[in-house]
């Protein structure tokens, strides 16, 4: 039996948030899912940009974190 640990804000990796949202794809794959979730969706996209996100960094900020989680539920 599997215990699910609850979902905390705060700084993630691409890779580590991309894993909790595609826990069953490999990495590249999970990598490309939730960069094409948020690119598609223009709102979400607008919400972290006035937080700075670039696609280039490595990871999120919590506040990057928590607008992600605001539009795709939690992972």
């Amino acid at each position: 039996m599997k215990i699910e640990e609850e979902f905390k804000i705060k700084a993630y990796t691409k890779v580590e948030l991309a894993r909790l949202y595609n826990p069953e794809m490999a990495v590249s794959g999970a990598l490309r899912t939730l960069a094409r979730w948020i690119s598609g969706n223009s709102r979400l996209m607008e919400e972290l940009s006035r937080l700075e996100y670039n696609h280039r960094n490595r990871s999120f900020t919590p506040r990057q974190v928590k607008v992600i989680v605001d539009y795709l539920g939690e992972p």
